[in-house]
């Protein structure tokens, strides 16, 4: 073998030794690296926050019951409605609005037409009666109805109506949109059981947190306020400012704080059982 082919040969085996060989015997192709691509991780819609409506009752000149220690209903009721305000808009799941933020006067159409605007999923109406016992006490929840449940809730219901309407010059019954015609709509979009559901379960969560109820405490009567044919309402009494231990209790914060929170655990409750529904 001449000198030059034993050159080339030795050239080619030193190339080989440095190449490297595969297990099979042939020469390793040198790697690359390739470049992972990272696969978009699906985004899961979230739920738009529900809109909860609130309504503190009266207001203005209008100061609704009186406790018997001077203690005014719209004052109270303000101080609960802010105080689930702040429940509500603490776990980010819902957003919030009022009737009324400050000591002014709303007309009930105008609280109702206010909630429709804004497209609200929920309404609550925070009230705190006074009664010709003064030993009765304890809370009830309202809903709408052509025909009252008893005499006590008509009564309340035509006393709230004539206080929502101060000035205005027209009776409840005078309006278009009366209990009647409303009632056929809820029941055409299943507003109307949404309604007693939503009343059903704050009777059920304040009996479980201790809060004091009137018997029958799930009642009906033509309450003008509850009158939007979209949205789910009822109308809470939190108690009597004329039995003393009620309006006292009323006043303390801790015990506006423990209502809230009854409440805000009532909303919770009442969206759970509508997602499942």
């Amino acid at each position: 073998m001449s000198d030059f082919r034993r050159r080339h040969l030795l050239a080619v085996l030193a190339g080989v030794s440095v190449l490297g060989m595969t297990t099979g015997g042939a020469l390793a192709a040198p790697s690359k690296r390739q470049k992972s691509v990272k696969k978009p991780t699906p985004t899961v819609p979230m739920d738009k926050p529900k809109l909860v409506f609130l309504d503190p009752g009266h207001g203005g000149r209008d100061p609704g019951a009186l406790g018997g220690r001077g203690t005014q209903e719209k004052t109270v009721v303000l101080a609960i409605a802010r105080e689930l305000q702040r429940e509500l808009l603490a776990g980010n799941r819902y957003r919030v609005l009022l009737s009324r933020n400050t000591d002014n006067y709303v007309a009930l159409r105008e609280r109702v037409a206010r909630a429709q605007a804004a497209k609200a999923d929920l309404f609550l109406s925070l009230h705190a009666d006074a009664h010709s016992d003064h030993d009765v006490r304890g809370a009830s929840v309202y809903t709408l109805s052509e025909e009252a449940t008893d005499r006590e809730a008509a009564a309340l219901a035509a006393r709230e109506n004539r206080a929502g309407m101060v000035g205005l010059g027209m009776k409840f019954s005078d309006q278009p949109d009366n209990v009647a015609q409303t009632l056929v709509a809820m029941s055409q979009r299943g507003t109307v059981n949404d309604s007693r559901r939503l009343a059903d379960t704050v009777v059920a969560t304040f009996a479980r947190n201790g809060v004091r109820l009137l018997p029958r405490t799930h009642r009906q009567a033509g309450f003008a306020v509850l009158t939007s044919p979209d949205i789910p309402a009822a109308l809470v009494e939190l108690g009597y400012l004329s039995n003393s231990q009620d309006e006292k209790l009323l006043t303390v914060r801790q015990h506006q704080l423990a209502l809230a929170r009854a409440l805000r655990a009532s909303v919770d409750a009442y969206f759970g059982a509508t997602r499942k529904a």
